[in-house]
């Protein structure tokens, strides 16, 4: 569910409205609709206009440091995945599940492709098919039940958000 009180699904908000994307942030309260499911709700709807619509869930992580990391963080829970999958399913044809991976970036920084300042803070905003990502995905975790991709992968995989809409 959209949470207004994390940064990085703040910052993915402001960057749609600068954008002037039309979405709705998904309130987990309101999905009366399904009210026996037991799905976890992904964050947005974005209304895209050249092409299907997107069901997104933020994947909030921070990157402050990049010189002393391999690659960016792209961990899932495996039931993140499985839910996206299924409201995927739900919402049918013309909608298409994404994974935006919102990075935090401390300066020193270049600001390239797929970055947005909001408050003072730099983000860059990448955005992934949930089917691609179920394709390539390994295990990262089985006690935390979590997944992620080979850098290799994300960086073929994964393309500015901006792309996507």
């Amino acid at each position: 569910m959209a949470d207004r009180t994390v940064h990085y699904e703040a910052a993915f908000e402001a960057f749609l409205r600068a954008q002037k994307i039309p979405y709705v942030a998904v309130d987990e309260a309101k999905k009366a609709l399904f009210a026996n499911a037991q799905l976890k709700s992904f964050d947005f709807v974005v209304y895209s206009k050249n092409g299907p619509n997107m069901l997104v869930d933020v994947k909030g992580r921070s990157c402050r440091n990049r010189t002393a990391r391999a690659g960016f963080e792209t961990w899932a829970t495996e039931q993140d995945v499985n839910d996206l999958l299924e409201w995927e399913q739900v919402f049918g044809q013309g909608f298409k599940a994404v994974l935006a991976f919102v990075y935090w970036i401390e300066p020193p920084l270049v600001p390239e492709q797929g970055m947005f300042e909001f408050r003072d803070r730099w983000y860059l905003l990448m955005g992934i098919d949930l089917g691609e990502y179920r394709q390539h995905m390994r295990r990262r975790s089985a006690k935390w039940e979590t997944v992620c991709l080979p850098a290799a992968d994300f960086r073929s995989l994964a393309r500015p958000l901006e792309s996507w809409l």
